[in-house]
């Protein structure tokens, strides 16, 4: 997905109330933006890191400035949290995840579960729909390992026990964890942060649930979901 202008560098000072943070532009300028992800955002905060921002001139924001990414143990990081559904359907219809290749019809944000909405719904002739859930992950602790989640995320459990009762119930159910950067080479569930999702995730892989992981190629001018990496002890990167 290429942004509408080329991000603007800057330094980071802080982050902080979730939705905040401060920076020096390359200028010299102090500024304070907010920051479009809610998370821990864990090994991605360090004062003095260099990231980049979208600036947006809309009467109706507060902040001009919207932090995009962060440079983290030496690749750029992608942390806006409202892209990857944007970047998985663009995967999904290049045909780049192949388990998820050949549906004639994506529909985004359905109804399904208990109060719940589907990322996408996936459907063709002759093939059962897919429901698919899309999960951002950014987190490294250990060099070519992506990790979900950072913290614990009790609506991530629920959203595994519901895709469990659409397999169950004949649907394809599908978790697709999108790796906003280029440094890793497979991810793992993160049980020692979240034992409960680790839990939730290893039923659901029971239940007939399915799960692929997709890694970006992030720069100042475009992010681009095109290369899936293996999970550790479930499914190849070949899926």
């Amino acid at each position: 997905m290429l942004f509408d202008s080329p991000l603007t560098s800057a330094t980071l000072v802080s982050r902080y109330k979730r939705f905040l943070f401060d920076a020096v532009l390359e200028d010299g300028t102090e500024i304070t933006g907010s920051c479009p992800n809610t998370g821990s955002m864990r090994g991605l905060t360090t004062p003095g890191s260099r990231i980049w921002l979208s600036e947006h001139d809309s009467p109706t924001r507060k902040y001009r400035h919207m932090l995009e990414m962060v440079e983290a143990d030496g690749t750029v990081v992608g942390i806006n949290t409202g892209m990857p559904n944007k970047l998985a359907q663009e995967a999904i219809e290049a045909g780049k995840i192949p388990s998820l290749a050949g549906y004639s019809t994506l529909k985004r944000e359905q109804k399904y579960g208990i109060n719940s909405r589907i990322d996408f719904l996936l459907s063709a002739p002759g093939r059962p729909d897919a429901y698919v859930e899309v999960k951002n992950v950014h987190f490294v602790r250990e060099k070519g390992l992506a990790e979900f989640p950072d913290t614990a995320t009790k609506r991530g459990a629920k959203h595994l026990e519901e895709l469990g009762d659409a397999a169950q119930a004949g649907y394809r159910a599908v978790m697709l964890y999108l790796i906003q950067r280029n440094d890793c080479d497979r991810l793992r569930i993160c049980s020692d942060l979240d034992p409960v999702y680790s839990a939730a995730f290893q039923r659901a892989m029971t239940r007939g649930v399915e799960a692929c992981a997709i890694k970006c190629s992030v720069s100042s001018l475009e992010i681009v979901a095109n290369e899936m990496v293996a999970i550790d002890d479930w499914y190849p990167a070949a899926l």
